[in-house]
């Protein structure tokens, strides 16, 4: 028996299909509406939640980094007892969670965090998750990470102690950033060479199949390809989660160089700029030093 707190639907229905019995808790009504409408027992509180499994309890946190999880972490460790487990599976500061963790083992509570990933095709494919903390809870608790993971001896892992798991999920994230922007920048190339006329859906599944370059994320731009082919439904801002930021911070901090992840980073920050004020001074610059015109606003 597991217990989520505040956490997504797919993930509850992987586990209730693995056979696991869910206590499910979201402070939004519908939510928990949502989770008890395919099998999930519903409680409405925290201490609902935990009353409702039996010990040693292992109470999985599924919200935004931040002041959320301190509170929520908090407010489970003030109604767990000795023995029993937190699994945080969201994507907080590595930082924050060992600190978490040191706190919750005070109190003879021991936490788990799982950088996970998989997204809304999760509950289809499994989702990868990269865990650390307590190795014996590890181990009592694998079977649940078996059920969500894509494989019963894959996909998922011990990686190391308290934080590792989302050090990991961040390193993961910022590998990603930069992978996305790779393709995103060779396809606006193609689309910039419209003599050719080239078709980027159909190129997008030519190189899905045998290439040096077909992955996941491939998949995922053909499809979005498919659906919109000139993309003229979509705006060009792209938001970040947070991990690219601490990814960097963390290049700076081991004096380790990651200029890809960094340009990737730097152009989702470009991307929310409507009119950039760096790059008009830049026009007016060649304006004053070499007479060229600019392109005056109306």
């Amino acid at each position: 028996m597991i217990g989520l707190g505040r956490m997504g639907g797919n993930m509850t229905q992987r586990l209730l299909r693995g056979g696991h019995r869910v206590v499910a808790y979201d402070p939004d009504e519908q939510a928990r509406l949502a989770a008890a409408s395919v099998g999930a027992v519903g409680a409405v509180d925290i201490a609902g939640l935990a009353s409702l499994l039996t010990p040693p309890r292992a109470v999985w946190v599924m919200v935004p980094a931040g002041d959320i999880t301190d509170a929520t972490i908090g407010a489970l460790a003030e109604t767990l007892s000795a023995g029993d487990t937190i699994i945080d599976g969201g994507n907080s500061n590595y930082k924050d969670t060992i600190r978490r963790a040191a706190a919750a083992h005070e109190q003879g509570i021991t936490m788990l965090d799982v950088g996970t990933s998989g997204g809304i095709w999760g509950l289809a494919e499994g989702y990868s998750l990269m865990i650390g903390g307590d190795a014996d809870a590890y181990s009592r608790l694998e079977p649940i990470f078996q059920t969500l993971a894509p494989g019963e001896d894959f996909g998922y892992g011990h990686v190391g102690p308290a934080g590792a798991g989302h050090f990991v999920k961040m390193v993961h994230n910022g590998i990603e950033y930069g992978m996305m922007q790779a393709f995103a920048e060779g396809f606006e190339l193609m689309d910039a060479k419209r003599d050719m006329e080239l078709d980027l859906a159909q190129i997008a599944h030519i190189w899905r199949y045998g290439s040096v370059v077909r992955s996941w994320l491939l998949d995922l731009t053909a499809t979005a390809l498919d659906e919109d082919g000139n993309l003229e439904g979509i705006q060009a801002y792209v938001d970040d989660s947070g991990e690219g930021r601490w990814t960097l911070e963390e290049s700076i901090d081991l004096a380790i160089p990651i200029p890809v992840i960094s340009a990737s980073l730097q152009a989702r920050f470009r991307s929310r700029q409507e009119s950039p004020f760096g790059a008009k001074l830049l026009a007016a610059m060649r304006n004053q030093f070499g007479g060229h015109s600019v392109k005056r606003s109306e």
